[in-house]
């Protein structure tokens, strides 16, 4: 077993462990501890059944069914389908999802500490997740942002990105954001929060997740979701994970920043993510 550092920011590989190493206290051990400490482990070609990759996210909290239940595994409803195959003319799980940058589930009052991805069948050429830390992404804003951020609480949503169900089809535009706003009520975070394990302030919110700054007027807004796209738009402080079979992958969702670009046409691609909750 081989674990190296994937770059000065973020991440962390596991190269040579297998299933049953990973069954070993002593092992796993080690990858909650890099995890905790790097916000991102990778785990190359490591061989999972469904039963296994639950097996694992179990050992690290609760795993949670996904919200949408026509995209969970048929047998395993823990583990979310993401897929643009299609079988016996129906997909196999959502096709598009999180290609933009995010923070997981920033739009809900408690989102799931961690998630984990295995790659069941994944090309080598497209369909890469870009990776950034929030909190290499905090120490590189510019003096007077963070303290214009200080002490602010951001407003979280996921309405920006609410798919349109056939139920609303004849809604107007003012429906059917009153609806998201029943339906997906509007949460706050504070937006510069303390990572428990190292002390440091990160940076919480997203253009795509967010609705706005509380005192923040329109201009003031746009002016920080510019900012946060110029940081994130850095390649020199971006991890690209160019995947591989059976990687596993698993990072701390509030200090984690991630992206899926484009798969090329005529491939296909197929993931399981389990959302992971802190065991009770």
């Amino acid at each position: 077993m081989k674990i190296s550092d994937i770059t000065p920011f973020i991440g962390a590989e596991f190269t040579g462990v297998t299933y049953a190493d990973l069954t070993r206290q002593e092992v796993f051990d080690q990858l909650v501890e890099q995890l905790h400490q790097r916000e991102l482990v990778v785990v190359r070609e490591l061989e999972l059944t469904p039963e296994q990759q639950i097996d694992l996210a179990s050992r690290l909290g609760r795993p949670v069914p996904f919200v949408i239940s026509k995209y969970r595994h048929p047998d395993y409803p823990e583990i979310m389908i993401s897929s643009n195959e299609i079988k016996n003319d129906k997909p196999v799980g959502v096709a598009r999802v999180g290609n933009f940058w995010h923070q997981d589930s920033t739009f809900v009052a408690d989102p799931a500490p961690y998630t984990m991805l295995h790659g069941v069948n994944v090309p080598q050429t497209s369909g890469h997740t870009l990776y950034a830390s929030a909190l290499d992404l905090y120490d590189r804003l510019p003096q007077e942002w963070k303290d214009k951020l200080a002490g602010r609480t951001g407003v979280h949503t996921v309405g920006k990105r609410l798919r349109i169900r056939p139920e609303h089809v004849g809604l107007s535009v003012a429906e059917f954001r009153a609806l998201i706003d029943i339906e997906h009520p509007k949460v706050e975070h504070p937006l510069v929060p303390t990572d428990p394990t190292s002390g440091r302030p990160y940076l919480y919110g997203s253009r795509e997740y967010m609705d706005s700054v509380v005192g923040f007027d329109h201009n003031e807004n746009e002016a920080f979701f510019e900012v946060v796209d110029g940081l994130l738009a850095d390649e020199d402080h971006v991890y690209t994970h160019r995947w591989t079979p059976n990687d596993l992958v698993v990072w701390k969702t509030r200090t984690t920043y991630h992206q899926a670009t484009e798969v090329e046409p005529g491939v296909s691609r197929t993931v399981h993510r389990v959302s992971i909750e802190t065991a009770e």
